[in-house]
C-alpha cells in the first residue's frame, strides 16, 4: 500500500491558501491549515503529554507537534509525504523525512509512541492497514495516539481529492472511523485501547501493541 499523492494543492494549503477536501458524493470540508501552522492548542496537549519516549508522527504537516516534542526533550521525528511539509517542520527546530508511512522508516520496531493527529487515521483508506503499519514500527509496548472522528458519525473509506482556489487534485483513498469504531478496527490490528476521550471537541485514543 502507498499513501496518495496530496500534490500541490495541500502544499499551497500548508503556504497559508484556502484549501479544502472533496469527496466524491459532494462532501467539502475545509481543511484547519491555520490550527496546523500555529503553536500546539490544548487539545494536543493531550496526545503531548502522553508521550514519554521517542515518538514518530506519521503526516506531521508543517511540524507543530514534533517541534514541541522536541522543545521538551524528547527524541521526535516527522514522517510527510509532502517536501513542503518536511521543509516547515525542519524550519521548526525539528526532523522530519520526506516518505511514506508504508516506505522504510528510521527506527522500525523501536519507537515508543506513534501520532496519527488530525485525522491521519485515513491515510491510505484503510484504518486496519495503517494500524498493523503502525504495529511494526512501535516497540513491544509501545503505543499509537491516534484523533478520531466524534461518535456515531460514522465510520468507512471514500475517494477524496484536495481543492484550492486555483487548482483541483487527483482522486485517492482516505478513511473516517469514529471514536465508538475504533476498537473493533484496532483489534483486527492486534491492537487495544487504554483511553478514550475527548478534548475540546476533538476525540482520541491511546492503542496499545500487544
Amino acid at each position: 500500500m502507498t499513501s496518495p499523492a496530496r500534490g500541490a494543492e495541500f502544499d499551497r494549503g500548508l503556504l497559508g491558501e484556502h484549501c479544502w477536501l472533496e469527496s466524491v458524493d459532494g462532501d467539502r470540508t475545509v481543511l484547519p491549515v491555520g490550527r496546523w501552522r500555529t503553536s500546539p492548542d490544548a487539545a494536543d496537549e493531550l496526545l503531548l503529554s502522553s508521550c514519554v519516549g521517542p515518538t514518530l508522527d506519521i503526516g506531521c504537516g508543517p511540524g507543530r507537534l514534533v517541534a514541541a516534542l522536541t522543545s521538551r526533550g524528547l527524541i521526535a521525528l516527522g514522517v510527510d509525504i509532502s517536501p513542503v511539509a518536511v521543509r516547515l517542520t525542519t524550519a521548526r527546530g525539528a526532523s522530519a523525512v520526506c516518505r511514506s508511512v508504508f516506505d522504510r522508516l528510521p527506527g522500525e520496531g523501536r519507537w515508543r509512541h506513534v501520532l496519527l493527529a488530525d485525522g491521519n487515521i485515513g491515510i491510505g483508506g484503510d484504518p486496519v492497514a495503517l494500524l498493523n503499519r503502525v504495529a511494526q514500527l512501535l516497540c513491544p509496548g509501545g503505543s499509537a495516539l491516534v484523533e478520531v472522528d466524534p461518535p456515531h458519525r460514522g465510520s468507512g473509506s471514500r475517494r477524496v481529492r484536495l481543492s484550492t482556489l486555483r487548482s483541483t487534485g487527483n482522486w485517492f483513498d482516505w478513511a473516517w472511523v469514529g471514536s465508538d469504531k475504533i476498537n473493533a478496527a484496532a483489534r483486527r490490528a492486534g491492537m487495544r485501547s487504554r483511553w478514550l476521550t475527548e478534548r475540546h471537541g476533538r476525540w482520541f485514543t491511546e492503542l496499545e501493541r500487544w
